[in-house]
């Protein structure tokens, strides 16, 4: 059931970035999407814990600190870069760069938490680091420098998102960190979004779904909604699922699928391949993240804190 739920939520976060590029595509810009999708998220947490787990609503004024830190620079730039990066880098590589957040976690968890790190962290920093160079063919490169800065500022906050989240979760329920920080996140993006100059008519709009299914024209309403629960909301709680059954450590490697599903998608949706040399360096970044996953010496947790090296982030 954990393996399941942790394939399954992988999957759905790795065809959302397919999803998620065609909403931008569409018209709405990337803050905009990036409120709707934690609002959204925000809301199915609320009804959640309301009907289960109202003392998650109770919490101290420290944490509700933490939790607004939390929810803007881990989760409403991370959503809001990693859109961004996407409108203007091909899926599966913005989603390569983003995974670099596990190495520098596990250097963070190092330095400054002084805790104790395996040999293998050094090997994985250099794999990602050789793969991503191959990836990207910096030799003869021609992604845009500017997609990369933002898909590097989505690693930067994923990065936040586990390294702070990791140290809250363990005072409150994982569902209830995750409505604290969509609902800061949401605040944010309603202060910054701009949602005010969306024109309600085109959520009616037709737009096409692009590359191999640019035939199929659908309201715009319909991808929106997909993004918003089946490419959100859905994942994060498989996610959650999956930590009941297994380590945190085996999730973490499981959810790094993600990339591999991603690439698929935009493969055979958007036609975003690669080369037989990018693949070799594909394969390369992904070992590197595995290896970074299992760097951090093992320590004994619950299911609570075990999401920290969940797929939690994405929403997102």
């Amino acid at each position: 059931m954990g393996y399941f739920a942790a394939v399954l939520a992988a999957v759905l976060f790795g065809a959302n970035g397919s999803i998620t590029r065609t909403l931008v595509d569409s018209g709405l810009t990337a803050a905009q999407l990036t409120l709707f999708r934690v609002a959204t998220a925000a809301i199915i947490s609320a009804v959640v814990l309301i009907i289960g787990h109202r003392q998650a609503f109770r919490v101290s004024r420290r944490q509700l600190a933490m939790f607004a830190f939390l929810g803007v620079f881990g989760v409403a730039f991370l959503q809001w870069t990693y859109a961004v990066a996407l409108s203007l880098i091909p899926v599966g590589m913005t989603l390569l760069i983003e995974y670099t957040a596990v190495l520098m976690v596990a250097v963070i968890a190092y330095f400054l938490f002084k805790e104790q790190v395996k040999a293998r962290l050094w090997i994985a920093i250099c794999c990602v680091l050789i793969g991503l160079a191959v990836v990207a063919q910096v030799w003869d490169s021609e992604l845009d420098p500017l997609g990369v800065l933002y898909a590097l500022a989505a690693a930067v906050c994923l990065t936040i998102y586990f390294v702070v989240g990791e140290r809250e979760v363990g005072k409150s329920s994982p569902l209830a960190v995750a409505f604290w920080t969509m609902s800061a996140a949401t605040l944010f993006w309603l202060i910054f979004g701009s949602w005010w100059d969306i024109d309600p008519t085109i959520f009616s709009t037709r737009v096409s779904l692009g590359g191999t299914l640019s035939e199929v024209v659908v309201p715009l309403w319909a991808p929106l909604l997909w993004n918003m629960v089946l490419g959100s909301f859905a994942p994060f709680a498989l996610s959650l699922l999956a930590l009941k059954y297994l380590a945190a450590t085996a999730a973490g490697v499981v959810s790094s699928s993600e990339v591999i599903f991603a690439f698929l998608v935009a493969w055979l949706w958007l036609g975003e391949g690669l080369n037989a040399v990018q693949m070799v360096g594909a394969t390369v970044v992904l070992g590197g993240i595995v290896l970074a996953q299992t760097a951090r010496a093992n320590k004994v947790v619950d299911a609570d804190l075990a999401l920290s090296d969940g797929r939690n982030h994405q929403l997102a």
